[in-house]
């Protein structure tokens, strides 16, 4: 049993520094740095803060280096990380309507107060590699920059509102509940749906907000905004009694706007779906907005059919980390287990002929 296990750390040990070899690459060639991640690999770099639960550039750089681009692996490096954390408050709610926005866009009006901003995105470019990336060449041109406005933004819902055409969401002094803090149990109220949908998996929220959109959610939404941009993030320390500004942070948020037909208690008007995370990750936001308005089915009174709608099915599997750990535990050692299951399945087979 001891030389078992002296020769599993062995190749363990192996393992490990055949990985460090593969991440380091061709040593002729320049090493990687953290900060290139950060600045060049931006997306990347805001898609694993949002899903380590850690607004932290030079972190969640550094994981996804460690992690060798793995995004999944690296949220759950930078996820590791944060629980060691010790944790001092709990900051101010963030005001998105003060956002020094980078961009901000609606679907549902051409012309709206503040103006629509395109700022840097994918939406207008063509998809065709641009092979002048492949040699070190001079940086791009600087984009034209104009003097700002001073316009105000109103949020597009607000402007529904006060038609009384969308449904209001009243503020709620009640402390919400912490996912990084207590387990994840049911009924499970919005703010802690919205905790678990803000870090969970991307690609998973995608395919569900895609599902309402064909059918399977009772969704025919529009984007009513995205806002992409910096905002404060302000503290009260206990011993000052007032806020103070600790800095900003980027985020990006979606509002989605759904018709919904009334109810027993409520008017014919539109509901919204909501998405929040950090850095510039306006799929995410989306997703998560069409996944926020197809959980509150029970709440509008509508019939929840889909899995969307679903809030065990939802919440249980959106969170990559978690799923990843469950579903690659596979490749550890089963031998007793199969063994059980291959003497079963023979015993069948002779009970069978």
């Amino acid at each position: 049993m001891y030389v078992a296990t002296k020769g599993g750390e062995q190749a363990i040990g192996a393992a490990h520094a055949w990985l460090a070899e593969e991440r380091r690459g061709d040593p002729a060639l320049p090493e990687l740095e953290a900060a290139q991640i950060a600045e060049q690999l931006g997306l990347a770099v805001d898609r694993v803060m949002g899903e380590g639960s850690c607004h932290d550039r030079g972190l969640a750089a550094l994981a996804v280096k460690q992690a060798r681009g793995d995004l999944i692996e690296a949220a759950f490096l930078l996820r590791a990380y944060r629980t060691t954390l010790p944790r001092f408050g709990a900051s101010a709610p963030i005001d998105t309507g003060a956002m020094a926005i980078r961009r901000r866009i609606s679907a549902t009006y051409k012309d709206l107060p503040g103006g629509q901003v395109l700022g840097p995105t994918f939406d207008y470019t063509h998809r065709l590699l641009d092979f002048r990336l492949a040699a070190a060449g001079e940086p791009p041109e600087p984009a034209p920059e104009a003097e700002p406005d001073g316009a105000s933004a109103p949020r597009v819902t607000e402007l529904l509102a006060r038609e009384g055409l969308m449904q209001r969401e009243t503020p709620s002094d009640a402390e919400p509940g912490d996912l990084t803090r207590e387990p994840l149990a049911f009924p499970a109220d919005r703010p802690v749906r919205l905790q678990a949908l803000a870090r969970g998996d991307e690609g998973f929220l995608l395919g569900l907000g895609y599902s309402t959109q064909r059918g399977y959610g009772n969704n025919h939404p529009f984007v009513g905004e995205i806002r992409v941009g910096d905002v404060a993030v302000e503290f009260t320390p206990p011993e000052l009694g007032f806020a103070i500004e600790l800095g900003d942070i980027g985020v990006t948020e979606c509002q989605m706007v759904n018709q919904f037909k009334g109810s027993r208690s409520e008017k014919p008007q539109f509901t919204r779906g909501y998405g929040l995370v950090f850095g510039h990750a306006e799929r995410k936001a989306m997703s998560m907005a069409l996944v926020d308005r197809a959980l509150r089915a029970d709440e509008l009174g509508e019939e929840a059919v889909a899995p969307a709608q679903q809030p065990e099915f939802v919440l249980y599997h959106c969170d990559n980390v978690e799923a990843t750990g469950f579903v690659e535990h596979l490749k550890l050692p089963h031998y007793v287990d199969f063994q059980s299951e291959l003497e079963n399945v023979r015993a069948m087979r002779e009970a069978a002929e």
